[in-house]
C-alpha cells in the first residue's frame, strides 16, 4: 500500500535551505526585472534607482505587514502616463532632469496616502465594508484585465530585434527570435508540469537559462547579438569604484509640486482593486498548498486586506522618497509563486536584498539586461496568462453566480473597458470628454460604481445553515 507524498513547496513562514533560497530569490528577480526597468525607461527615471527602490520598498512592505503577506513590490504601469505628464519624458530617451523627477516624486509619495487611507478604513469598518465595494466580480475581473492587457507586450517582445540587425538579416533574425521565444515558453511549461522537488520549483529560471543558451548558440552561428552585454545603464557620480563596477544609484529628493499630486495621486485608486485581487489570489494558493502538505494551519491572508493596502501605500512612499516610480505588489511574482508553489517570505526578503545589490553593480545589472527580448517574451506569455487565469480562480473560489444578471453586467463591462482600452489606444488611455483616462483605472472605477448602483435596494441573502 503506497502512501501519498506531501506536496513540495514552501509556505510563507517556511525558509528554504540557503542555496535553494538564493536560486528561488534569483527567479523572483528575473520575473520582476523587465517590467520594473521598462517603467523607468518610459518615465525618464533612473534605472538603477528604480531597481533599488523596488527592493527597498519590498523589504518595507514585508516588515510593515509583519512578514505575513509574501508579495513583491514593483513599479506599476498604471502610473506611466501620469508620471510622464510631469517629467515630460520621451520613451527610451534616458533619464530626465533631477528637478522633474523630484516633482514627480512628491506626487508619488503623497499617492501612498490613498492606499493607506483605504487600508485604515478597512481595518476600522471591517472586511465586509470593502467587499461591498470590491466584490469578487470586480477583483477577479481586474486580475483578468491586468493579465490580458499585458498579452500584447508578451507577444511584441520577440519582434523587438537586437541592435545591428540590417534589412538583409531582419527576416532571419525575426524567425530565430520567435524560435527562441517558443522554445523558452514550451520548456518552461514542461519544466513546471513535469519536474518535481527543487527542480520543479525553479521552472522559470530553468526556462530562462535554456532560452538564454539557445540565444547564445543561434546568435553565435548567425552573427546576431541576441545577448547584448553592452546595455550598461547610467551610473551615479556620487560614489563609485570603477575597478569593480560599483556605483551607488542616482538618488533624488522630492520637491513640492501640487500639479504632480493632482496628476499622480488619483491613479492610486486604480491600484487598490489590483492589490486586492493579488491578495485574494495569494490566499487561495497558499491555503491550497497548506492543505496539500497536510497542514492544519489556516493562513488568513485575505483577512489582512487593510494591512496589505497600508503596506502598499508605504511602499509607494519609500520608493518615491529615494527616486523610484509608484507601484504595487507584482502579479508576475505572484504568478511565479503560484506556479512553483513557493510562497516563502524569507525568500522574498532575499530577493529584495539581492535586487538592491544588483542595482549598485554595473556588471550584474548588465548581465540581467543581456537577457534577450525573445526569452523574456516566452516567459511572459506564460506568466501573464497565469495572472489572467487567477482572476477566474477568484470568482470560482468565491462562488460567483454567473447566471446573475448583475454579476454578468459588472464582469462584462470591466473586461471590455479594461482590455478594449488597453488595445484600442497605443498609450492605454481612453479619450473621453476632452480628457484621457487610464484603461485599467477606468474599468476598475466604472465597475465599482456600477456595482454600487446595481445593488441599491438589493436584499441581503439569508444566511445558510
Amino acid at each position: 500500500m503506497s502512501t501519498k507524498q506531501p506536496a513540495a513547496g514552501y509556505l510563507p513562514d517556511e525558509k528554504p535551505p540557503f542555496l535553494k533560497l538564493l536560486l528561488f530569490a534569483f527567479q523572483q528577480i528575473i520575473v520582476m526585472f523587465p517590467a520594473t526597468v521598462l517603467v523607468a525607461l518610459l518615465t525618464g527615471f533612473h534605472v538603477s534607482t528604480t531597481i533599488f527602490a523596488s527592493g527597498l520598498a519590498t523589504i518595507g512592505f514585508i516588515l510593515i505587514t509583519g512578514r505575513r503577506i509574501p508579495l513583491f513590490y514593483g513599479s506599476s504601469f498604471s502610473y506611466i502616463t501620469a508620471i510622464c505628464s510631469i517629467t515630460g519624458a520621451q520613451a527610451f530617451a534616458g533619464p530626465v532632469a533631477d528637478d522633474k523627477i523630484a516633482a514627480a516624486q512628491f506626487g508619488i509619495v503623497l499617492s501612498g496616502l490613498v492606499s493607506i487611507a483605504a487600508g485604515i478604513i478597512i481595518k476600522q469598518f471591517g472586511q465586509e465594508a470593502i467587499e461591498k465595494v470590491l466584490p469578487p466580480t470586480i477583483t477577479g475581473s481586474i486580475a483578468m484585465v491586468i493579465g490580458l492587457s499585458l498579452a500584447g507586450t508578451a507577444l511584441s517582445n520577440p519582434t523587438n530585434l537586437p541592435n545591428g540587425v540590417t534589412d538583409a538579416t531582419k527576416a532571419l533574425a525575426l524567425n530565430l527570435s520567435w524560435t527562441i521565444c517558443l522554445v523558452t515558453l514550451l520548456v518552461t511549461v514542461l519544466f513546471s508540469v513535469y519536474l518535481k522537488g527543487t527542480w520543479g520549483q525553479i521552472p522559470i529560471l530553468l526556462g530562462l537559462l535554456t532560452g538564454y543558451v539557445l540565444a547564445l548558440v543561434l546568435g553565435g552561428i548567425y552573427g546576431i547579438a541576441f545577448c547584448d552585454f553592452n546595455k550598461i545603464p547610467e551610473t551615479s557620480t556620487l560614489f563609485s569604484i570603477p575597478a569593480i563596477g560599483f556605483a551607488l544609484p542616482h538618488f533624488t529628493l522630492p520637491k513640492a509640486s501640487w500639479a504632480a499630486v493632482g496628476a499622480i495621486m488619483p491613479i492610486a485608486i486604480a491600484t487598490i482593486p489590483e492589490s486586492t485581487a493579488h491578495l485574494y489570489q495569494l490566499d487561495i494558493y497558499v491555503n491550497n498548498l497548506a492543505k496539500q502538505k497536510g497542514s492544519d494551519k489556516r493562513y488568513n491572508i485575505s483577512d489582512k486586506l487593510g494591512l496589505n493596502l497600508i503596506g502598499d501605500g508605504l511602499g509607494d512612499m519609500i520608493s518615491g522618497v529615494v527616486g523610484g516610480p509608484a507601484g504595487t505588489n507584482y502579479g508576475e511574482n505572484l504568478s511565479t509563486m503560484a506556479i512553483t508553489k513557493n510562497f516563502s517570505t524569507p525568500m522574498l526578503i532575499a530577493a529584495a536584498i539581492i535586487t538592491m545589490v544588483i542595482s549598485c553593480f554595473t556588471p550584474l545589472t548588465a548581465a540581467v539586461y543581456s537577457i534577450p527580448n525573445a526569452v523574456i517574451g516566452g516567459i511572459s506569455i506564460y506568466l501573464f496568462g497565469v495572472i489572467a487565469s487567477q482572476g477566474v480562480t477568484i470568482m470560482i473560489s468565491k462562488k460567483v453566480d454567473m447566471f446573475d444578471s448583475r454579476n454578468l453586467a459588472i464582469i462584462a463591462t470591466v473586461l471590455t473597458i479594461g482590455i478594449g482600452g488597453s488595445f484600442a489606444f497605443s498609450d492605454g488611455m481612453i479619450p473621453m470628454f476632452g480628457a484621457k483616462f487610464p484603461a485599467i483605472a477606468t474599468a476598475a472605477i466604472f465597475g465599482i460604481l456600477l456595482n454600487l448602483v446595481l445593488n441599491i435596494g438589493k436584499e441581503k441573502p439569508a444566511a445558510e445553515e
